[in-house]
């Protein structure tokens, strides 16, 4: 059975589904979602890219912030382990990038981490240790869900912005949901607009005071907020680290994003609501990424209301620059040859304004480490829209 028939036949049986249900089953069904039928979705011959498809630069750095954050812990701590958690790590290869650069960097970090890789797909979490090569020896578990304490770090890139989200519109009638449905004449899915499908849904909005205007659309994903809540009280002493695209919550749900910022990547195009009808995360449910900004406010606020407090909030490419980019690039290729402009072009694409330097934020929070001065943070609130 396809993944296209699994859907008709729960709304056959159930009615439309919340589009957050129908985004689950597309992304993350066990056996025929889009995250979890394959180890690997970006890169060249990917959907899309992501810092880590650059090169190994881009975990080099992660790198060292990782390393002063061990230091940081064991200055004041008997217990010199440091647990590395890295969530949505897929076949492992960021995490891969990060050992190799400590292993040569700062063998003393290297010799202290206890790596652990939380994936849900079992295709990925299935060639982890194949991607970690000489490494793996550094691999103290790997599962679908959180280590229930850690002491050092959790970090995450583009994870919260692969959530599921629910869909709103705004009507004349007032706030609904977006369902998805199937049109019996064509067969085809399609959108219906319909109650508030939970209470759970109903609470985030009041909560979060989120307005919308009549023709206005926008995503919300309480999932992100239990997440982050999750990971920090996971975290007995330590800290988390997430990069990824959004926006602050005034700026999210404004006139600027006033038709939702639903979208797909297919072959390294991305497609909205803008690409027709049917809309195109509709088309090929399993064969394309589903994704929606992040809210930064709602990520901040849910680590501080779980006891972690926000260290900084930053563009990508201050967060790089404050590790030292620039830097690391002559130091490791010099200034002429094939390496050198490897390495130039792929800290370019990290930093450059208007492509991932400047979409990417990078969310650095400490949970009873008091307010050191990271590296990473020297730029602390340097962060554009």
């Amino acid at each position: 059975m396809t993944l296209r028939e699994v859907i008709r036949e729960r709304i056959r049986a159930a009615g439309p589904l919340p589009f957050a249900a129908y985004a689950e089953l597309a992304l993350y069904h066990p056996d025929l979602g889009y995250y979890t039928r394959a180890d690997r979705r970006s890169g060249r011959a990917g959907d899309f890219f992501t810092s880590v498809d650059l090169g190994p630069l881009f975990g080099a750095l992660l790198a060292s912030q990782l390393g002063e954050m061990w230091r940081l812990l064991r200055s004041t701590s008997a217990d010199k382990r440091f647990d590395l958690v890295e969530a949505a790590a897929g076949n492992g290869r960021l995490a891969r990038d990060v050992l190799a650069a400590a292993a040569t960097d700062d063998p003393a970090f290297y010799d202290a981490m206890d790596l652990h890789l939380v994936e849900r797909s079992g295709a990925a979490r299935d060639t982890q240790v194949a991607t970690l090569g000489p490494h793996a020896c550094k691999l103290a578990s790997s599962g679908s869900k959180m280590p229930p304490v850690v002491h050092g770090a959790i970090f995450a890139n583009e994870l919260l912005d692969a959530l599921a989200p629910h869909a709103l519109a705004m009507t004349a009638d007032g706030l609904r949901e977006v369902y998805v449905d199937v049109d019996e004449a064509t067969g085809h899915f399609v959108e219906r607009l319909g109650p508030l499908s939970s209470a759970r849904v109903q609470a985030h909005i009041d909560g979060r005071s989120i307005a919308l205007r009549p023709g206005w659309r926008a995503e919300i994903v309480p999932d992100a907020a239990d997440w982050v809540r999750h990971a920090v009280s996971s975290l007995a002493r330590g800290f988390l680290l997430l990069i990824d695209y959004g926006h602050e919550a005034s700026e999210l749900y404004s006139e600027t994003h006033a038709s939702g910022t639903l979208a797909t990547y297919r072959r390294q195009r991305i497609a909205d609501a803008a690409d027709g009808v049917p809309p195109p995360w509709l088309v090929d449910p399993g064969e394309c990424d589903i994704t929606a900004h992040v809210d930064l406010t709602l990520v901040r606020d849910s680590a501080e209301e779980a006891g972690a407090r926000t260290l900084g909030v930053l563009d990508q490419t201050y967060f790089l620059l404050g590790l030292g980019a620039t830097g690391r690039v002559l130091r490791d290729t010099g200034e002429h040859g094939v390496p050198a402009l490897r390495q130039r072009l792929a800290l370019k694409s990290l930093l450059v304004p208007g492509g991932l330097g400047s979409t990417h934020k990078a969310m650095i929070f400490g949970k009873d480490v008091g307010t050191p001065a990271l590296a990473g943070c020297s730029y602390r609130v340097r962060a554009t829209r």
